[in-house]
């Protein structure tokens, strides 16, 4: 049995929401043993407190959404992804706004944080669910599956495929949690061009911009469509005819993409509650199947 662990220290992130636009602050706290993960409100009255877990997702179309009440947190994936691969088991998260700041849209900052003020042992044993038999969820509709599979240790195999010349078939694997600083953390997400303006109409993504996502233009629209949108994300304008991807930095790898949304499933995945020891393999994976997935394994683990 190992023991359960916390942050050495506290420490604070500041940037924008990428929903809201707004300047926002995430503190990282140390907690007691079998204090697992928690989002405190700071900004409400009565600061209230969002346990983590998979049952309390209240949205998934846009990023996991965790709500206690009318207290909600969203863009919680990222920082969960971070804390999950750093061996983390107990945190307190104190949010002034609604969302956790999206950084650069990757776990990148996070990772590099938690190194910097260190991780510590607590005295309790950390309880540990470890895959027997096959755990599978599948959904007919958009294709996706995930499976656990037993395995001595704890690793991530992803495949993403996308009707885009951009991004057809991709997959990214992760070994061991040891990697993911290295090869998983900085993947940043994505978006592509023809969904920014529903999201924009829907009142979302005030904060996104080209530093904080990968945003593909793979459909031709028209100049005034493209320089609309470049005025709204506050970037220069692109001629219409050229697509590819719009970056302000280049890709880290070929396949970001795929290594983001192995990222997600792990910031997911966080959210069962407890250690996994057991092979994740996931088919076009998504925060909604992701979250319907970890709630068939928090049912296992309490039956």
């Amino acid at each position: 049995m190992s023991k359960q662990r916390t942050i050495q220290s506290a420490f604070t992130l500041q940037g924008k929401g990428l929903h809201t636009g707004l300047m926002l602050s995430a503190t990282f706290l140390p907690a007691p043993a079998d204090h697992g993960f928690k989002i405190q409100r700071t900004d409400l009255e009565g600061q209230p407190i969002i346990d983590v877990l998979a049952e309390n997702v209240v949205d998934t179309s846009r990023g996991t959404v965790v709500a206690n009440g009318e207290a909600r947190c969203s863009t919680i994936e990222h920082c969960m992804a971070a804390l999950y691969a750093a061996g983390v088991d107990n945190c307190l998260i104190q949010t002034n706004g609604p969302e956790v700041p999206i950084l650069d849209g990757s776990a990148r900052y996070v990772c590099e944080a938690i190194a910097k003020v260190g991780v510590v042992e607590q005295e309790a044993e950390r309880e540990e669910f470890v895959v027997t038999e096959p755990i599978t969820f599948s959904d007919e509709e958009s294709g996706s599956s995930l499976t656990l599979l037993p395995a001595d240790g704890f690793s991530v195999d992803t495949t993403i495929a996308f009707p885009s010349q951009f991004i057809q078939s991709q997959q990214a694997i992760l070994e061991d949690l040891s990697q993911f600083g290295e090869e998983i953390a900085a993947a940043r997400t994505f978006v592509f061009v023809r969904e920014i303006l529903p999201l924009l109409q829907l009142g979302l993504i005030k904060g996104g911009d080209l530093d904080n996502a990968i945003v593909i233009y793979e459909h031709q629209v028209t100049q005034e469509v493209l320089d609309g949108i470049a005025d709204t994300l506050g970037v220069a304008h692109r001629d219409a005819t050229k697509l590819g991807y719009l970056n302000s930095r280049p890709l880290t790898w070929d396949n970001e993409p795929a290594r983001h949304k192995l990222l997600d499933i792990i910031g997911d995945m966080a959210l069962i509650g407890r250690r996994l020891r057991g092979k994740l393999v996931a088919m076009r994976p998504g925060h909604t199947v992701n979250n319907k997935f970890a709630r068939l394994v928090r049912q296992q683990i309490n039956h």
